[in-house]
């Protein structure tokens, strides 16, 4: 190997003092320099807020986005003390802004039995990675201030008037040299603190936007907690009871879990960690789940529900429908897993579990209908599972017969790794055969679809093996499905849908990406999932070489760009497309699957509860809240087929 010649001395070797190590290397403290990193800056400062609320201290955050994206955010707590801190010689305030890992988090005689915040480092990774800060305290009837200017003191912490009442607010602009971009997203920053305050019982949070004409606006305070929580999760659903089943318990590791059972097929349990969503669950998840299997055995046991040569009810049967958060508190918790969202503390296990045993126990004893009812569905799923289970054996030793055991109208490509492969889930036969022409059967391979699909939403795994629509994408996939998915078995690195640009090609992709969220997650939470985007216009004249336009605003903006050469609408022919097959194999190759010049838009899930909670409403049993939406939405609908 060649030596890079430089020299590699003690003058080499950098020392970052302060915040410089932040400044220098930001993706270490809050994970991106994207649109992601930027709201993480104000999830830290809320975060301080609510720290101060689980303390029993702080009752109202108010976070404004002010004109040029500057964040304030305002609580009610008890205000960052103000005294010089012992060690620093400075004080306490400017140490908590100035010095990282210095907080009120840490050691046993820390000023929070838990906390939000995991390191310690928000506000002064906060202040390292903004051009400029403004920091105001209400204490002991004094108003105090201080500011800094990328993570550097500009105005020690001095008084400047009197106050009524306790609290902090921080004013800051994001630094624009660090960030991709300093414009924050309302909707994403809502979403977080309606979160917030659904596990945070009691705490209001206000959120406004000032940077429109008409501001925007929201407040959340939810006094029933987690049982709000829940009922917002199934507002789309058809509930088997009407109140959440609701279980909370204060001590060394408090716990508070709702409960609610839909008669929809799916599970959802939603696990947190001192307000942190571990999205990868843990110890308080894998309690919650023994536990619950426990329970409803026992208790169809007990009742006679469940007969002596009977098998045991198993967990997946048991959880089929529930919609359920469990959200523990704890004092130091250790993270674990890819993306450090799982909980790894074992002692947790335990206390959730008896817990739950205890709780749901005398619940079910004392609500028998409802114990019935659950359970009902419970045994209707142990039965559908069964079905599956032999539908997929029997679909196993067909496909075993069988020559392939690929589907037959699949055209596959010739390399077998999954890395460079791609097929193209493709609608109509007619698409399909132009697409097989004018593919590179290197790497690209083709799978018609023809006709409306199952809607999966509305129907179990033992409907879903053998559906002569739905088959072939399992085969074609070659992971499984449902629990047997595995997403290290995957075919095809990218599964692209490609449909016409038209109502029908859009419900064919969603119940698609239906059928993908239910039962192949992994595959959009790994980013395999890709939606194609064929053009939507052609622009043709003779000796001119053919334009084609994706959006209303790409025909505008080749309308006026031609217009400048000296061609006239007038002249131009305009074939608008509605349907795939209207394509000849080289244009559908140029336009759509050419790795070279296509648009590819990837099917990502930053928000699992948002994305059930839209797949629940639109492809769901419930007919009002779908007309509630439709009708809130026509306003932004900009094509319609009639």
């Amino acid at each position: 190997m060649e030596k890079y010649e430089h020299k590699y001395g003690a003058e080499q070797i950098q020392v970052l003092e302060g915040l410089e190590a932040v400044r220098k290397r930001p993706g270490m403290y809050i994970g991106s320099t994207s649109v992601r990193g930027l709201h993480h800056l104000v999830y830290e400062i809320v975060d301080n807020g609510v720290d101060e609320a689980l303390a029993g201290y702080c009752t109202e955050i108010n976070v404004v986005i002010e004109p040029n994206n500057i964040i304030c955010v305002e609580d009610n707590g008890r205000g960052i003390p103000v005294e010089i801190h012992p060690k620093t010689k400075i004080s306490t305030a400017e140490t908590v802004y100035t010095v990282l890992h210095a907080g009120g988090k840490f050691g046993g005689d820390s000023g929070y039995k838990v906390s939000g915040g995991l390191h310690g480092v928000g506000a002064s990774v906060v202040n390292a990675l903004a051009n400029w800060t403004e920091v105001t305290i209400r204490r002991d009837g004094s108003l105090y201030q201080m500011k800094f200017e990328k993570g550097k003191t500009t105005q020690k912490l001095e008084k400047i008037g009197e106050a009524k009442g306790t609290g902090t607010k921080v004013r800051f602009l994001a630094d624009d040299t660090i960030f991709e971009t300093t414009d924050y997203e309302y909707e994403v920053l809502e979403k977080r603190f309606r979160e917030i305050a659904f596990l945070t019982k009691g705490l209001k949070i206000t959120i406004e936007d000032q940077r429109e004409e008409v501001p925007k606006k929201a407040e959340f305070c939810f006094e029933g907690g987690l049982k709000s929580f829940v009922e917002y999760l199934n507002k789309s659903k058809e509930k088997l009871h009407k109140t959440p089943i609701y279980i909370e318990k204060d001590g060394e590791v408090p716990v508070e879990i709702a409960i609610q059972y839909t008669s929809s097929y799916s599970e959802n349990i939603y696990t947190f960690v001192n307000n942190i969503n571990t999205i990868e669950g843990g110890t308080h998840l894998e309690g919650f789940k023994r536990s619950l299997t426990k329970v409803f055995n026992d208790y169809a046991r007990s009742h006679n529900i469940l007969k002596e040569k009977d098998s045991n009810l198993q967990g997946e049967d048991i959880r089929e429908g529930i919609t359920a958060v469990v959200s523990v508190k704890v004092k130091e918790p250790q993270f674990e897993g890819q993306t450090k969202t799982k909980l790894g503390n074992s002692e947790v296990t335990g206390v959730v579990q008896s817990m739950v045993n205890e709780s749901l126990s005398s619940f079910l004893e004392e609500n028998p209908n409802v114990a019935k009812s659950i359970l009902e569905k419970c045994i209707s799923a142990s039965r559908a599972r069964e079905a599956a289970r032999k539908a997929r054996e029997l679909a196993r030793k067909k496909n075993s017969l069988e020559t392939s055991t690929l589907p037959g109208k699949l055209a596959d490509c010739s390399s077998k790794n999954p890395d460079e492969c791609e097929v193209y889930i493709v609608e109509g036969d007619s698409a399909g055969g132009s697409a097989k022409q004018g593919r590179d059967r290197k790497f690209q391979a083709i799978l018609p679809l023809w006709g409306k699909m199952l809607n999966v939403e509305k129907a179990r795994a033992d409907k879903i093996y053998g559906n002569d629509k739905l088959n072939p994408v399992i085969l074609a996939v070659g992971a499984g499905i449902g629990s047997d998915f595995d997403v290290t078995k995957i075919r095809y690195g990218k599964v692209i849908i490609m449909a016409d640009a038209d109502v029908d090609g859009a419900h064919i992709r969603t119940l698609l990406l239906t059928f993908f969220f239910r039962y192949m997650r992994p595959l959009i939470e790994n980013g395999n999932v890709y939606l194609a985007q064929p053009p939507l216009y052609k622009l043709s004249k003779k000796g001119m070489e053919d334009r084609y336009c994706y959006t209303d605003e790409d025909l505008e903006t080749a309308y006026k760009e031609l217009e400048e050469k000296g061609i006239g609408r007038e002249q131009l022919g305009l074939q608008r497309y509605k349907g795939l097959g209207e394509m000849n194999p080289e244009q559908l190759w140029e336009t759509t699957m050419n790795p070279e010049t296509r648009t590819l838009v990837k099917v990502t899930m930053d928000d699992a509860i948002k994305a059930d909670e839209i797949f629940s409403l639109l492809m769901g049993d419930e007919v009002e809240p779908r007309r509630e939406f439709i009708q809130s939405n026509a306003k932004y609908v900009k094509n319609l087929d009639i």
